[in-house]
């Protein structure tokens, strides 16, 4: 009973992924955590990292969570939350949690370390966009008392597998080293914590429980730029942290020489080590996420939908991962079919695309490039079989992806009247009838103008 009040909780979070962006999905509900379902009294406890996450759901996202949890829990679902404690509060001994300046942690209390065990290595898939900090993470964790590339930088755009990348190199240090304590933390909330401890007046223990860490992973360190106060005490930090040998890894959406509002002694710091660039992924590498997430997820999708979506939402790895929870949200309520039109409705949402197909440069273009031919060639007089055949498959693809008049197709691409454009498209749709090879051409060519 409880492990199926579990899944439907998951089944929730799979719902809520796919109907909110990336970013809110991972800030306000991927810290949510199940605790137990009473279904006497139909009541769902969940567990809150914060009275700030609890409060800013209640306030902007109730009537979605409303709406899933009836959904799976069914009518009169009752929701109440527990309040996690601060992180330096959850690595105490649970009999002085009351005295967070006491001492850190006991050596045999478990150590909470906030790494995301859902992003491994294992599921990391790597390419050329990402090769060089996949391969020096690995070879960081194969020897855990090296300080080599120490501090490890990554950077790059938002979206494209840092997170996953330094989750990953935690979650294998920890397996290699289980009593050694890891923590992952965001600067967001690290600062938050920084902010609590000078109004609680435990700064001295806020700085000793992070200099009691032996690699501290910390994501999103472009948000410290205006926080001039929380640099300085990372330094501090990071300082101690650096010179006791212990390991400092560190994302950024943007190199350490574009951090504007950085102080001076950290920026050295931060270039000391290994900076390394996760850039955005290429086509390739997005069909193979594409086909990873979709096996992952026990789903099949068309190769012709894994183009299109690679093509058009490439630019991100979290688009593309919230495209395949959209389709399997999709599967789980609707049933729907997994097809172009589906896949279209679905990036539409998520990503801002121009097609391509709209205009009539795009499409000769496309033409010139199959028939290896010029624009010229195509707009000239020349009755040769293939630019005859450019000319026609042009017009015929200006039809269909376009919404201009015929006269305007034929005047527009070789000076023509609109009788030639129907006798055009008249001709090519007689040649696919007939040419296999010649129908699957055009096919391509107006996929990729679709994109």
């Amino acid at each position: 009973m409880i492990e199926n009040a579990k899944q439907r909780w998951a089944n929730c979070l799979e719902y809520i992924k796919a109907n909110v962006s990336a970013s809110q999905y991972d800030t306000w509900f991927a810290s949510l955590s199940f605790v137990k379902y009473l279904p006497d009294s139909n009541t769902l406890f969940l567990l809150a990292p914060n009275s700030l996450v609890r409060d800013y759901i209640e306030e902007n996202y109730v009537g979605l969570l409303h709406k899933v949890l009836v959904h799976f829990y069914g009518k009169g679902i009752r929701l109440n939350y527990c309040e996690a404690k601060r992180v330096e509060d959850a690595n105490m001994d649970a009999q002085e949690e009351s005295s967070l300046h006491k001492h850190p942690q006991s050596s045999t209390a478990p150590f909470k370390t906030y790494l995301d065990r859902t992003r491994t290595f294992d599921n990391f898939v790597s390419g050329q966009s990402n090769h060089l900090p996949f391969t020096v993470a690995k070879s960081m964790t194969e020897d855990n008392r090296s300080t080599l590339f120490n501090p490890f930088f990554v950077f790059g755009p938002s979206g494209c597998g840092k997170t996953h990348l330094i989750n990953a190199i935690g979650l294998q240090m920890l397996a290699e080293s289980p009593m050694k304590r890891i923590l992952y933390v965001s600067a967001r909330i690290f600062q938050v914590q920084y902010v609590e401890a000078t109004l609680k007046n435990t700064r001295n223990d806020f700085i000793h429980f992070y200099q009691s860490i032996d690699v501290l992973i910390i994501d999103d360190v472009q948000e410290w730029m205006t926080s001039v106060k929380t640099q300085e005490v990372f330094f501090h930090i990071f300082d101690h942290l650096l010179r006791n040998g212990k390991r400092i890894i560190l994302a950024s959406d943007r190199p350490p020489v574009d951090l504007k509002g950085m102080i001076d002694r950290l920026l050295t710091r931060l270039k000391c080590g290994l900076l390394a660039e996760i850039e955005k992924p290429d086509p390739q590498l997005c069909r193979d996420i594409l086909r990873f997430k979709a096996a992952e997820s026990s789903i099949s999708i068309p190769n012709d939908v894994i183009d299109y979506i690679a093509n058009v939402a490439g630019d991100s790895v979290r688009n593309l991962e919230g495209i395949i929870n959209s389709m399997k949200a999709h599967l789980l309520v609707r049933g729907a079919e997994i097809d172009l039109s589906l896949a279209r409705s679905l990036v539409k949402a998520i990503v801002r695309t121009e097609p391509k197909g709209s205009s009539l440069e795009s499409i000769v273009n496309c033409v010139c490039t199959h028939f290896n031919v010029s624009h010229t060639d195509i707009a000239g007089k020349c009755r040769r079989q293939n630019l005859v055949q450019a000319r026609q498959v042009s017009m015929y693809l200006a039809s269909k992806l376009t919404p201009l008049s015929k006269s305007q197709i034929g005047r527009r691409i070789a000076d023509r009247d609109h009788t030639t454009v129907l006798h055009s498209c008249a001709k090519v749709e007689a040649m696919m009838k007939e040419d296999a090879v010649f129908a699957e051409m055009v096919r391509k060519m107006e996929k990729e103008l679709a994109f």
